[in-house]
């Protein structure tokens, strides 16, 4: 038991339910649920998608992956940055004028079909629920290492605060808690890697020989790896539901690119510090204890660098920042699911029921204790695949599948509703074959399980293609307003008429 540790976790979960309600008085209607009364301004905005952005994966898992497979690893924080430079060069802008509450509404507007908007809904669940799962396992982790707790201890912790400070308010409420989270993690992760730093330096008598750890891979499989994960992450960013969301609460395409920029700046900050881990751990942690997962390497690092009340404050402050990447994801996930259960699932079952639409507040957070509670059970019975790679496997989706609708949607007028769907089913058939080998362990020899590990680089070209080609075959398809439309995403708004 490290009551510090305690102590710092609790610090953070009561912090984000006392911010998460001051929305309660602002949120009354739905634009204030989905999407903040689309008035956030573009600094707030940046450091809440920065919050929400930085998970697990970045906080823990980098620094983990890095420790153990070495330098190559780099190109994660890269991918993952620059993915909101493609996304601030393709969508960004147009994503904002389409006026939008979630990604389905968008392929509806787009391609004005509902069969289109059905299958949008079944993938931004689909993606929101892979991305909560190293959330909910990587928050078990954190209170195992810090109390040594069972891991479910965690993940129930998680559960109760997200859905505490998403319900009250909706999107007004998470974007404080989510601005307020970005520092809180920089802060965590930022000081202890200078103290850190300054012990090593202190006891360091000279350079250090890290040897093949620091030499990239350049064996074809190694090249194709990268490769893959780079177009996966770049292209993955632009897909993922709680990413977009947060653009929608932009009060013009100017400010949403804006916003943008200033993510970049912050995730270049936040970047720089889990490769120092990666490499102390290197060096002052060579071997874990066996049974021990990589994600944990942070967290142990302090202990194995320094003793007594410095290692103990070390130590909460990285638990109390991990426990803030959790809960900051999490939140930002359950919205975006949240928001198409309320919208696709809940409020017309309720019409059909009563022949009237549900209370905006009432059913929205009956969808919200539903995003919550379905990957939470499933983070239990789901064996964990390491907090980075099952994050990269979401990208890999979400690359596969939203990212052709709305690079094509946006930039394409010929795109069809025939071929959006069929894009849509072969990016996520791929990515179906993909998940499912992952999960049951399919772990082929040689280049067809190196293909089946990292499919961005075929399943991302292939999903692209087929939307083009079906559209040129079936020309007909062309939604009917399609002008129209693309006018209106293309406008900016200081040329529209009031």
């Amino acid at each position: 038991m490290r009551p510090a540790s305690l102590a710092a976790i609790a610090l953070v979960c009561v912090l984000t339910v006392t911010v998460g309600t001051l929305g309660l008085r602002m949120s009354r209607a739905t634009s204030d649920f989905y999407v903040a009364g689309r008035t956030v301004t573009p600094r707030r905005n940046a450091s809440a998608i920065a919050g929400e952005y930085l998970s697990a994966a970045s906080f823990l898992g980098v620094a983990g992956l890095m420790y153990q497979r070495g330098i190559d690893i780099l190109w994660f924080p890269v991918g993952w940055t620059v993915g909101y430079l493609v996304l601030l060069v393709l969508v960004a802008a147009p994503l904002r004028r389409s006026g939008a509450y979630t990604l389905s509404d968008f392929a509806e507007l787009r391609l004005e079909s509902r069969q289109i908007r059905g299958f949008a809904s079944l993938l931004t669940v689909g993606i929101g629920f892979l991305y909560l799962l190293p959330q909910f396992q990587g928050a078990g982790l954190a209170l195992r290492q810090a109390t040594g707790w069972p891991a479910w201890i965690g993940a129930l912790l998680v559960s109760v605060v997200v859905l505490a400070a998403v319900g009250v308010g909706g999107m007004r409420s998470i974007t404080l808690v989510q601005a307020m989270q970005y520092w809180i993690k920089l802060t965590a992760i930022a000081i202890p890697a200078f103290v850190l730093l300054a012990i090593w330096s202190q006891h360091s008598s000279g350079p250090v020989e890290l040897g093949d750890w620091a030499v990239p891979s350049t064996d074809p499989a190694g090249l194709y790896t990268t490769y893959s994960t780079m177009l996966a992450l770049c292209l993955g960013t632009m897909g993922l539901p709680h990413v977009l969301v947060r653009f929608y609460t932009n009060p013009d395409g100017r400010d949403a690119r804006r916003t943008t920029v200033g993510v970049l700046a912050l995730l270049g900050g936040f970047y720089i510090f889990p490769p120092v881990y990666a490499v102390l751990g290197h060096i002052h942690l060579p071997h874990l204890a066996p049974g021990t997962r990589v994600d944990t390497m942070a967290l142990q690092l302090p202990e194995a660098m320094t003793d007594g009340r410095s290692a103990t404050l070390l130590t909460a402050v990285l638990a109390g920042g991990a426990f803030a990447a959790f809960l900051s994801t999490a939140s930002g996930l359950v919205i975006s699911v949240a928001g198409v259960v309320d919208q696709d699932v809940l409020r017309p079952l309720v019409a059909r029921r009563t022949g009237e639409d549900a209370h905006s507040s009432v059913s929205y957070r009956m969808a919200a204790t539903v995003a919550v509670i379905v990957p939470a059970l499933l983070s239990r019975v789901v064996e964990p695949l390491g907090l980075a790679a099952t994050v990269t496997l979401a990208f890999a989706v979400a690359a596969s599948t939203f990212a052709p609708l709305l690079v094509l949607g946006v930039w394409w007028h010929r795109l069809t509703t025939t071929g959006a769907l069929a894009g849509l089913a072969v990016g996520t058939l791929s990515a179906l074959v993909t998940l499912g080998a992952a999960f049951l362990h399919v772990e082929p020899h040689g280049w067809p399980g190196l293909l089946l590990a990292q499919p961005a680089a075929w399943s991302v070209p292939l999903a692209f293609v087929t939307m083009v080609v079906v559209s040129r075959l079936t020309p007909g398809k062309v939604p009917p307003h399609t002008n129209r439309t693309l006018s209106r995403l293309h406008t900016p708004e200081s040329l529209l008429p009031p």
